[in-house]
């Protein structure tokens, strides 16, 4: 059975399951759901932290292995921010269309402060580690971000004597990705699990009084994946939307359903190179992005979820308001770190608009159901911007691209090619 199939299957099972743990109040049914779900997340994040250290690492110094390195990373992170700006417009327009927040029974006082709030200070602060442990025990992917490209660049200006931490690296990288690899083989018992645990806690009752607001959500990431990135694939790259999704269609699916962009990024990184990206390219692109690029977490979500919140306080939002929104969502957009969830990244869009906290107990409950949406969306983008940019700079495998089909992980892994880079040509 082909992979994306096996993810259909799960998901299918997943709802019937759960709904039968739900309307038969079957605990341990629901218990079965959500240690399934818990186990294979928590597998996903054991490789998170030395992931993301070792993957920017490696993607920082393979850049030396491209002509022009400087030219594409600074396009591919102008490319990053054109489309968190048409995200971030898609969303407002949608929530001041719709008025999310109207209608919903919901008052100031379901709301609560979450134990932990986002600041331009602490964003800004927090960058910075205090010491190389905490932020790999705490899973702080920023610091870690941050302390990666410090090492490749000190690497790439210490040339040779850095080439035995390099090699030993890339072994590392390779034996994560490896590891990481099985643990998306069992994506099709982890849907069951965590779609089952999510019907089974939530039901569909929850939904109803957010019905709009989940609607907004998922219709603008919708209209992002499916209207502006095919236009941005057929008008910017001349390439094929529907063959750049049938491609890249498995690491949007995967990120469904774990919710992780960093514990999809094996599987976008071998999409995208599929899709005739140039490995050495891709290979920086992919890792960067998944820490970055965010268009479904750090645009379409922030943007209606402020509204939504204004709405409920009663709290009119001005054209000021409306920009300082898109400012966040192109600059703040590391503050997510590829991780599940948006809490983050919705405080520090709140505190930037000066509205109440609260607002975002208000959506904590729902925000599983609105983030495997979100995910998909982060992950589409983060396999769409490097072949964009492969594109327009003449570096594209327009036959590989042709031909990318079906799912990497229904076939066996090539013999792996020589280990000598080839220098890509400008």
């Amino acid at each position: 059975m082909p992979f994306w199939a096996q993810i259909l299957a799960g998901l299918v099972l997943g709802v019937l399951l759960g709904w039968l743990a739900r309307s038969q109040d079957i605990s341990w049914l629901v218990t079965t759901l959500e240690k399934v779900g818990d186990t294979f997340i928590g597998l996903l994040k054991l490789a998170v932290a030395p992931l993301v250290f070792f993957a920017i690492l490696v993607s920082i110094t393979n850049l030396r292995k491209v002509n022009n390195a400087a030219r594409l990373a600074s396009r591919t992170l102008l490319w990053f921010m054109i489309t968190s700006l048409i995200a971030v417009a898609i969303g407002l327009a949608i929530g001041l269309v719709t008025n999310p927040g109207s209608g919903t029974g919901l008052t100031p006082a379901d709301g609560a402060k979450p134990e932990h709030t986002g600041s331009w200070i602490d964003f800004l602060t927090g960058i910075v580690p205090t010491d190389v442990i905490t932020p790999f025990t705490e899973l702080n992917v920023l610091q870690i971000v941050f302390m990666a490209a410090v090492a490749g660049i000190a690497a790439l200006q210490l040339g040779e004597k850095a080439q035995p931490i390099l090699n030993l690296s890339e072994s590392v990288l390779e034996l994560l990705q490896k590891a990481l690899w099985w643990v998306i083989r069992l994506a099709p018992l982890g849907t069951v699990g965590l779609i089952g645990k999510a019907i089974a806690t939530y039901g569909w009752d929850l939904i109803g009084k957010y019905a709009t607001f989940t609607a907004d959500i998922y219709v603008g990431c919708a209209i992002v994946m499916f209207v502006v990135y095919p236009t941005l694939l057929a008008t910017v790259a001349k390439a094929s939307p529907l063959q750049f999704f049938k491609g890249a269609w498995p690491a949007i699916q995967l990120a469904f359903v774990s919710r992780s962009s960093v514990g999809t990024m094996p599987l976008t990184q071998k999409v995208t190179e599929r899709l005739g990206v140039p490995k050495e390219y891709a290979s920086f692109a992919v890792p960067f992005g998944a820490t970055t690029k965010m268009d479904g977490c750090a645009a379409i979500y922030p943007a209606i979820a402020a509204i939504f919140v204004a709405q409920i306080f009663g709290i009119d939002l001005g054209v000021g308001d409306y920009l300082l929104i898109a400012f966040v969502s192109v600059v703040g957009s590391a503050a997510t770190a590829g991780l599940t969830g948006a809490t983050v990244m919705l405080t520090l869009t709140l505190s930037t608009l000066g509205l109440p906290m609260e607002g975002v107990g208000l959506l904590l409950a729902i925000d599983p159901i609105l983030d495997m949406m979100r995910t998909a969306t982060n992950v589409a983008g983060q396999a769409l911007v490097p072949v964009i940019v492969s594109a327009r700079e003449g570096l594209l495998d327009r036959k590989a691209y042709d031909e990318a089909h079906a799912s990497p992980i229904d076939e066996p892994e090539r013999e792996k090619q020589d280990a000598e880079p080839v220098p890509v040509a400008a």
